[in-house]
């Protein structure tokens, strides 16, 4: 019941019989560390991503939080480890061929787009990120993908994708989700972050080439690597500096806009750039999907 909720974290809510339940897993475990401690609360209440992987890193905040609310006393500190994401560094400028190229989708070389996360090509898609694209690199939290396009052994483009953020209120409108919806199904939608053409390269319809092949093969590679499928994706286009057009081209729906404020602002004033919201659903039936809750089910499925 709501009324014995004490405090919600990230979409968890915690009641008194969670905390009691903490409780007794800290005393019954009096020489476990603060993340041992989290990975046997995942284990507990099966707390994981549908790849199998522990939420670890949420329990830890979760608990983290209650701990810095009184609720629970989590161990002392074993060790002091610096913050990865505090403390990283800018990607390094890549040293490339920087040749223009000017030429038509028939005359380039063939195309090879390969997915990149934790592989050799990392580090060069996070420094062409940080050097060419306008807004630089930064981490992608949750879920995510990173691609690079080549032609022959020379880059040509990256894509990243990444969780969709949480209120996006033209998205919601469209989709017709209520929060109950929106709490189970965000999962469901992959967020385009970056998407970077090196400028070098000078081939018209080039974006709306590699659009339409992420609309294609993106499904299938989120469900190889995270276990659940993808069915709507989305991304937000700068009006100040951009019109969309690739997108437009590559038949995704323009939403709306954003209001320019950021998520912590409460003052009802604008404090960053507008931005387009665009979106392509990749099933027929990607209403019924992002509406439906755990408990129903429904024949029509495809």
């Amino acid at each position: 019941m709501d009324n014995d909720i004490v405090l919600k974290y990230r979409g968890r809510s915690a009641t008194r019989t969670d905390i009691a339940f903490i409780n007794r897993l800290i005393s019954d475990n009096p020489t476990a560390s603060r993340r041992a401690l989290s990975q046997m609360l995942c284990r507990e209440w099966n707390w994981v991503q549908d790849n199998g992987s522990l939420r670890d890193m949420i329990a830890r905040g979760f608990m983290l939080e209650l701990h810095r609310n009184g609720h629970i006393t989590l161990p002392a500190r074993k060790q002091n480890p610096s913050n990865p994401f505090l403390n990283r560094k800018k990607p390094e400028q890549p040293t490339i061929d920087q040749t223009q190229v000017k030429s038509n989708l028939k005359n380039l070389a063939a195309l090879k787009i390969v997915l990149v996360k934790n592989t050799s090509h990392e580090p060069l898609f996070n420094g062409l990120i940080e050097h060419y694209h306008y807004l630089g690199y930064c981490h992608p939290v949750g879920e995510q993908l990173k691609y690079m396009v080549f032609a022959g052994n020379r880059p040509v483009a990256c894509f990243s994708w990444s969780s969709a953020p949480l209120h996006i209120g033209a998205r919601d409108r469209y989709i017709g989700w209520k929060k109950e919806h929106r709490d189970h199904n965000l999962r469901y939608i992959a967020y385009n972050s970056r998407f970077l053409i090196l400028p070098w390269f000078q081939v018209p319809h080039l974006a709306s080439f590699l659009l339409g092949y992420m609309a294609r093969n993106l499904a299938r590679d989120w469900e190889s690597v995270y276990c659940h499928p993808v069915y709507y994706l989305e991304t937000f286009v700068d009006t100040e500096l951009f019109a969309g057009t690739c997108y437009k081209a590559s038949n995704w729906k323009y939403l709306g806009d954003t209001t320019g404020r950021g998520k912590h602002e409460k003052r009802n004033i604008k404090t960053r750039s507008i931005k387009a919201v665009w979106g392509y659903p990749l099933i027929k039936n990607f209403r019924l999907q992002l509406t439906r809750l755990p408990d129903e089910t429904d024949s029509s499925d495809s």
